[in-house]
């Protein structure tokens, strides 16, 4: 079982994530490429909560794939276009994470790949043997 940890000489995150995860070493790995917010037939969604939301419900999809679960995941990056949409982005994410905290970065960035992505999210999950 991976270890979440949060020394006490490093902030306190604030939100619902950790400053590490230390895995053991025997383990399966899967890195999940960034994950937008369109359907599987190519059709984007429209606002960032709705994307959000849909690039969640594709993360689950390849961890499902993978015979993973949501409390495999260690890290996830997010990559958001809309200015200040960092929050929105977090409740979702706290929301679906169900309480469990992997090490997480949000950066803003100025675009993506396709101008209508306005939030992309990689992440990668480990389940110990």
């Amino acid at each position: 079982m991976p270890k979440f940890i949060n020394p006490p000489t490093v902030q306190t995150p604030g939100s619902r994530f950790s400053q590490g995860v230390l895995v053991g070493p025997v383990a399966r790995r899967l890195i999940i490429s960034g994950q937008v917010g369109a359907r599987a037939d190519g059709t984007i969604v429209e606002g960032l909560e709705k994307q959000t939301e849909l690039v969640f419900d594709n993360i689950e999809a390849v961890l499902t794939a993978g015979d993973m679960k949501i409390a495999d995941l260690v890290r996830l990056v997010i990559y958001c276009t809309v200015p200040g949409g960092a929050a929105a982005v977090r409740e979702i994410r706290n929301r679906r994470l169900g309480g469990h905290a992997p090490a997480s970065t949000v950066v803003q960035v100025a675009g993506l790949a396709n101008p209508a992505y306005l939030v992309e999210i990689e992440g990668e999950a480990i389940r110990e043997a």
